[in-house]
């Protein structure tokens, strides 16, 4: 059990719980989906019966109810076994159910987050293009409105949650209009089976194999006009507040992936044996295994702090930003760690230690670069 003055016995059994779950259904099949490259409809389902969906949205909606801090330990537990599940999990919760709840109007609540918190469908954020990512602005894809319907045209790539057949359809960020000069962003809802909207699975990743990647493309798309998502230049706004939660659990990716691949080191370091004795004997071992313990410890106050602020409802950008740029940058650290301890034996498929590796890199990409998350947080320091 993990011992943090900010835990109630209520997060300890659900992380309990959590880790049951993860250890009997995602364990065993982790390898091989990664390896695969499959997107498990099932084992996505298994996790909506488990409550992983929706673990913030209220009761009444189909949800769990819970605050921030039970997400991230969900979230966290997770990417312990396997970042891709994790990753389904987060951005449905962070990227798809948060805006509809915080921006949608109660007929876009009661339509589409009920159907999230099953496992029976997932939904996208459309945010990243070719010229667009880290710079929203450089959005090329553009919507107008006509007649009461927006036509939609562009496209997306790189998009989580966005091709399978339980994929629902998007919260597709586009250009509107312009304010002198000034790009105007809206969100706008689009469902899968809209005419003239398409979807491409992408293959070939290093990372995140078994989770649902893909490009969007938009050829006259209609939608109607309150098909908005919030206000006609407001997109900017939905996106920032969007990653500034999904910082959050992509730190929790990143704390749970470490807390594997220490998990595994220390396994490890206790079978192996060299010169006649098991390795974590040897100084060199045990200060690096020292070192992982140190790391995720700073890792945990860190995020558990962010979290309790956004429950208490203070101004948490700059420590979601902290958290995320600290747990990516200490995963890769763990990691590569843990792969030095396990040595060739660690660089084999299906190995953990070998989807470890590769699992962490995308962590200083997604949500924020580690460049672009040390602007923002110099910002905050007036530089």
């Amino acid at each position: 059990m993990i011992i943090h003055p900010l835990l109630t016995d209520a997060h300890n059994a659900l992380r309990q719980r959590i880790r049951e779950f993860a250890e009997k259904e995602i364990r065993p099949l982790a390898a091989q989906l990664d390896e695969t490259e499959e997107f498990s409809i099932e084992l996505t389902a298994k996790m909506g019966d488990a409550g992983l969906f929706g673990i913030q949205v209220p009761r009444e909606l189909g949800g769990q109810g819970l605050d921030t801090l039970s997400y991230i330990i969900m979230v966290e537990e997770l990417a312990r076994v396997d970042s891709s599940q994790a990753a389904t999990i987060a951005a449905i919760n962070s990227l798809a159910i948060a805006p509809l709840m915080k921006y949608g109007t109660p007929e876009q609540i009661k339509k589409y987050v009920p159907q999230l918190c099953t496992g029976r469908m997932t939904w996208a954020f459309g945010l990243t293009e070719e010229h667009a990512g880290s710079d929203a602005m450089g959005s090329q894809t553009t919507a107008r409105l006509e007649d009461g319907y927006w036509i939609i045209n562009g496209e997306k790539r790189h998009i989580t949650n966005s091709t399978s057949e339980i994929s629902g359809g998007v919260i597709v960020q586009a250009v509107t209009g312009d304010v002198n000069g000034r790009k105007k962003l809206s969100a706008i809802i689009v469902e899968k089976d809209t005419p003239g909207f398409t979807r491409e699975r992408s293959f070939g990743k290093l990372m995140w194999r078994a989770s649902d990647t893909g490009r969007l493309y938009f050829d006259n798309v209609k939608v109607p006009a309150e098909n908005l998502l919030g206000e006609v230049g407001q997109g900017g706004r939905i996106m920032l507040n969007a990653l500034d939660g999904g910082r959050l659990s992509v730190a929790a990716i990143g704390l749970g992936l470490a807390q594997g691949a220490f998990e595994a080191a220390i396994s490890h370091s206790k079978i192996r044996v060299q010169f006649g004795q098991p390795i974590h004997k040897f100084q060199a071992v045990s200060f690096k295994l020292a070192d992982m313990d140190m790391k995720i410890e700073l890792a945990r106050n860190t995020l558990y702090n962010a979290c309790w602020k956004k429950d208490n409802n203070i101004q948490f950008a700059r420590e979601a930003a902290i958290s995320k740029l600290y747990t990516s940058e200490i995963a890769r650290e763990i990691a590569d760690e843990s792969l030095q301890i396990h040595g060739a034996a660690g660089v084999f498929k299906p190995h953990e230690v070998e989807r470890f590796y590769r699992d962490q890199r995308l962590l200083q990409i997604g949500e924020g670069t580690s460049e672009i998350l040390r602007m923002i947080i110099a910002r905050y320091n007036g530089v």
